[in-house]
């Protein structure tokens, strides 16, 4: 048995069989559940009809089906009573990808895009979530071939990739950088990694030490997909509105007396605003800086740990309709976009992309993830 990083494979509940996705199965057909977020917007809990390509049906995403810490009680300091897996929908629109914004408005705006409507999960990927994936990886599970494009899109076909053609979705050769061997390694810094072995007081925190492949995995293991570059930046930008940072114009401010940050844990200014380094205790559970949702609603778009996209890092393609850049470049790093909890607030700026040693199959302690899924 292939098993993830050297971890001991979890046990199934009773009564689960493989329904997190051993085998050829790849999905769990559960009953929709609705809610509505505070604007009055309609929002879901879970999408992804178990095909693993992104297809939605509304049923509970496979890494909040069986519930527990991480998984049910998102929200403010992990005190909270909202599904983690809770996925609000981003209106379509044509944004600026290149953009300044120092408070008074964009300026120097450049590089167009159009972005077709999506849904966006609220919160970052938890440990205890990421758990579950673990599992179903420890247990066979493998991304089908193809799976992971936006078959919203282009008829099935997804996304318009650079050079030509559309996304190919998953590729099987990729499997060994999901599987045993050091690219799969949780535990990347012994001082700052959030996983552990077996679920503790780490499973409202985002899961960070992924790396791409398995970010892009276990967005199609859930029944969503891994949001392209353009996805990623109009839902931070706040579409047409081309903010300074996600919640808008207010800096960011290091308000943080024990009870968190109130627009972005950054800075290693979590939990008490020293700005001192010291390790996992500076990554706050998601869902703590309460007052720094974007447009939409998604919480720590900016701040807690970088969000690892679909695109290879180079420069803009114009133009730009549900795009994404799958060329491979020299260098061949991926992005990854919103800074994190020990980086200053430069990286805040939602017009910010950030490819420094992004390579896809070296995991790091300041990046995690969030999955996109079909409107």
């Amino acid at each position: 048995m292939r098993v993830l990083g050297g971890l001991v494979p979890l046990p199934f509940a009773a009564g689960w069989g493989c329904a997190m996705g051993c085998g050829s199965r790849t999905g769990l057909d559960l009953p929709n559940d609705t809610v509505r977020n505070g604007g009055g917007s309609s929002s879901r809990i879970g999408s992804g009809s178990g095909s693993g390509s992104g297809d939605d049906s509304g049923s509970l995403p496979m890494s909040c089906a069986l519930g527990g810490h991480g998984v049910t009680n998102c929200g403010p300091r992990g005190s909270g009573t909202e599904s983690c897996c809770t996925s609000l929908e981003v209106t379509g629109g044509t944004y600026f990808r290149t953009y300044v914004n120092d408070g008074n408005g964009p300026t120097g705006e450049a590089d167009p895009a159009t972005v077709s409507s999506f849904r966006l999960d609220k919160y970052l990927v938890t440990v205890g979530r990421f758990r579950q994936f673990v599992s179903a990886l420890n247990h066979g599970y493998l991304p089908p071939s193809g799976s992971g494009r936006h078959t919203h899109l282009n008829r099935g076909s997804g996304l318009d990739a650079t050079g030509g053609s559309y996304e190919p979705g998953w590729v099987a050769t990729d499997d060994i950088y999901i599987i045993g061997g050091a690219n799969t390694n949780l535990t990347c810094d012994a001082n700052y990694a959030t996983w552990t072995n077996e679920a503790g007081n780490h499973e409202e925190l985002p899961i960070n030490c992924v790396n791409w492949y398995q970010a892009y995995a276990f967005c199609i293991w859930d029944g969503g997909f891994l949001p392209s570059e353009a996805e990623l930046g109009y839902a931070t930008a706040g579409g047409s509105r081309q903010f300074a940072y996600p919640w808008g114009s207010t800096a960011p401010g290091t308000v943080c007396p024990g009870t968190g940050c109130q627009y972005a844990i950054y800075n290693c200014d979590y939990p008490n605003g020293s700005g001192t380094c010291v390790g996992v205790s500076n990554i706050a559970p998601v869902g703590t800086a309460t007052l720094g949702p974007g447009l939409w609603g998604q919480l720590d778009l900016a701040g807690e740990v970088f969000e690892w996209s679909l695109d290879w890092y180079a420069t803009y393609v114009n133009p730009c309709t549900d795009c994404a850049n799958l060329t491979l470049p020299s260098p061949s790093d991926r992005v990854s976009r919103g800074g994190n909890f020990n980086y200053g607030a430069a990286y805040l700026s939602s017009s910010y992309r950030y490819y420094g040693f992004r390579y896809p199959n070296a995991p790091d302690y300041d990046i995690g993830l969030r999955c996109a899924r079909t409107p």
